[in-house]
């Protein structure tokens, strides 16, 4: 968190570019990530939204640009490298080990030892202790299971994403990315993700949604980043704009309205509709 201004970024970048030989995948693309907000990232198939949040997470390095966290310029060159900076990702192709219990993939790659010798020696997993801190998010973030023991294989489609969104927000200091957290998953699993990913923004952290779903991204965002032809075109609030103006933009329908198209309130403060709380489903 950059100190008291609601309206500083945590991620931003400025002119980032990146050529796949002729084909210019991002053409001076500019993004803003505000603390305490969930930012929705859309775009039609090819408009390089994958090529921009693959940039913010290390997977691709930009040919140009510039990409700053918390106002200090950083350069990623792997997705280790992103993840050492706090920002953790939950990738569409649903990243979890099924094979392994929850505490297994909740660790995956971060196991830890015991204390002493017996861990600096014989080189035990403290498996108790992580089976607790465990037990502890998941019960935060309110997500519920027969057991932390439990193969993730034995998991609805719903509870497998809320396990990789648990290690996210149990590993990210700064931001968390989702990309496409709700895909193939039905109506009531899809309710149960979105009131995860709001609970991970209540409890401080930034979240950057990819989604294709509107009703979804009206439903959470505080703000969306519209994508086209390798670029943003527009920063929109859905309580500013309707579903059928955004999905215009979009598709180069319609042309941004300039007085609009970068919103400026601060996150969360824009109006709910009457008797309807913000984050609240209709």
């Amino acid at each position: 968190m950059t100190g008291s201004d609601p309206t500083a970024n945590v991620l931003e970048a400025r002119g980032l570019t990146k050529h796949y030989g002729h084909v210019v995948a991002m053409d001076n693309c500019d993004f803003d990530l505000r603390p305490g907000e969930i930012l929705a990232v859309i775009g039609d198939n090819g408009a390089g939204k994958s090529t921009l949040i693959k940039s913010l997470t290390g997977a691709v390095v930009p040919d140009s640009g510039t990409l700053l966290l918390d106002g200090e310029p950083v350069r990623f060159r792997s997705p280790l490298d992103a993840r050492g900076a706090g920002i953790e990702t939950v990738y569409q192709e649903l990243g979890v080990a099924p094979a392994l219990d929850i505490t297994q993939n909740l660790y995956l790659g971060r196991e830890q030892r015991r204390k002493g010798l017996l861990g600096t020696v014989f080189r035990q997993l403290d498996t108790r202790g992580m089976r607790h801190e465990s037990a502890r998010q998941m019960a935060d973030l309110g997500i519920r299971v027969q057991s932390i023991t439990q193969k993730v294989e034995t998991l609805s489609g719903g509870q497998r994403q809320a396990v990789a969104v648990a290690r996210v927000a149990a590993w990210a200091k700064r931001v968390v990315v989702m990309d496409e957290p709700t895909a193939a998953l039905g109506v009531r699993e899809t309710n149960q993700v979105l009131d995860l990913i709001l609970r991970v923004r209540d409890r401080g952290l930034p979240v950057v949604l990819i989604s294709h779903n509107m009703p979804n991204v009206f439903q959470v965002a505080d703000r969306i980043h519209i994508h086209r032809l390798g670029r943003r075109i527009a920063l929109v609030e859905p309580a500013l704009s309707s579903m059928e103006e955004v999905v215009a933009i979009m598709t180069g329908a319609k042309q941004p309205d300039p007085g609009r198209a970068n919103a400026t309130s601060a996150p969360g403060k824009a109006e709910p509709a009457p008797g309807q709380k913000r984050g609240e489903r209709e």
